[in-house]
Formats: C-alpha cells, sequence, structure tokens
C-alpha cells in the first residue's frame, strides 16, 4: 500500500523493550518499509538523538551518572529529551514525518522508575517538563525473557566491548525489567501493543508493519 508524501501532523512511534530485544533492528526494517511507501522518516534514540543529547548519553551508559541515584538518573534522562524533543522530534513532526525512536519515556518509567524506585510522582513531573502536550501516538513492546535478551545483547556487543551501565544489572533487574515494560502496556493498552520478539526477524518486522499500517497508512489513504 502507498501513503502520502508527507502528513498534515506527524507521527512519533517509539520502540521500547530490555536489552537485547531487537529495537535498533526493527526501527532499520520499518524505516526502510515506509520509506519505500513514501514517507519522510527521522530515526533516532534515546538517550541521544541530538549532539547535546548524546554527550548526556555517554555519560549516563558509562554509570558516571549512577552515584546520583535513580532520581538523578532521570533528571539527566529528561534533560537530554528536552533538548532531544526541541532539536530533532518537534520539528520533524511538524514536517509531517514519521519518527521512529529507539526507547523513550517509558524507559524511564521502566529503569528508573520501576526498577530505580524513583518516586513515580516525580518521574511524571520530568516527562511532563521535557514532553508538554507530546506523547507517542504508538508504543511497540517488544517483549522477550531477560536470559534471551543479555544473551543477544553480549552477542551484538562484542568481546571487546565491555557493557554499560545498566547491561551490567543482574538477571533479577533485567526480569524486573520486563515486567515494567508489560504493566506500562497493560495499562496504556491504547497506545502501547506489545510483539513477541522470540520469533523470527521477518514475523517480528510483519507484525509491527501491520500495526503501523492499520493505525497510520489505511487511514491516510481512505481520507485522500
Amino acid at each position: 500500500m502507498s501513503a502520502p508524501a508527507s502528513f498534515p501532523k506527524g507521527r512519533l512511534i517509539t520502540f521500547e523493550g530490555g536489552e537485547g530485544a531487537g529495537k535498533s533492528t526493527q526501527i532499520r526494517i520499518l524505516a526502510n518499509r515506509l520509506a519505500q511507501a513514501g514517507v519522510e522518516i527521522a530515526a533516532t534514540r534515546e538517550p541521544g538523538g541530538s549532539p547535546h543529547a548524546e554527550r548526556l548519553r555517554e555519560f549516563l551508559l558509562s554509570g558516571r551518572a549512577a552515584p546520583l541515584g535513580a532520581l538523578g538518573e532521570a533528571m539527566l534522562f529528561a534533560a537530554a529529551r528536552i533538548d532531544h524533543v526541541d532539536s530533532l522530534i518537534a520539528p520533524a513532526l511538524a514536517r509531517g514525518a514519521f519518527v521512529l525512536c529507539d526507547r523513550f519515556i517509558d524507559s524511564t518509567r521502566a529503569y528508573q522508575g520501576a526498577m530505580g524506585k524513583a518516586d513515580p510522582r516525580m518521574i511524571a513531573v520530568l516527562e511532563k517538563v521535557a514532553l508538554g502536550d507530546l506523547k507517542p501516538d504508538l508504543t511497540i513492546v517488544l517483549d522477550l525473557p531477560a536470559p534471551a535478551g543479555l544473551t543477544r545483547a553480549a552477542h551484538r556487543r562484542g568481546a571487546a566491548t565491555q557493557p554499560d551501565r545498566f547491561e551490567r544489572e543482574e538477571l533479577s533487574f533485567h526480569e524486573g525489567l520486563r515486567n515494567a515494560f508489560l504493566d506500562i502496556a497493560s495499562k496504556e493498552a491504547d497506545r502501547c501493543c506489545v510483539v513477541d520478539s522470540t520469533a523470527p526477524q521477518e514475523e517480528v518486522a510483519q507484525a509491527i508493519w501491520r500495526l503501523v499500517e492499520a493505525r497510520f497508512l489505511a487511514p491516510a489513504a481512505q481520507a485522500r
């Protein structure tokens, strides 16, 4: 199915899930498919996505922010997100582009909130400060057991590269993350869709395409 080259309002599609869930791979596949359909794409990631936010990414993933505690980390993630939204996401959406983001607000809720035990009220305040009224149009939660995800992450990283701040956490932490993402998806089922990431890569990609096509491309085609 073809799609118009631009939309009156862009779409923000976020990808969430534990380590090794396949978010970057599936974003790349979806971006290519949407581009072939004539849709402008901005693929990005968090933390990062803009020059200032990328510098904060290195600081956060190195573990140097860990002594600040979960709330301190959440504040730094929010600072990076403000720059990311202002510099990249908001302008792309204003052009009618589809923004595909590897991690977003739900990762802060899961990592620093559910697992870091930061006060959820403070997480909500930081979210409001960073985003205003902006929220994802669709969140795809790629779900798989934590041991499988950590194995994938280690394979992707290679023996020469050390695990980052969050990959170094115990298995119980990653199992808790999985439950946190599933809990978010259950509570916000209108926004979140869970996709089984244990399936072959092509099947996962096709499931994601069906979700995006049904929610955004088919209605747009009918409106023309």
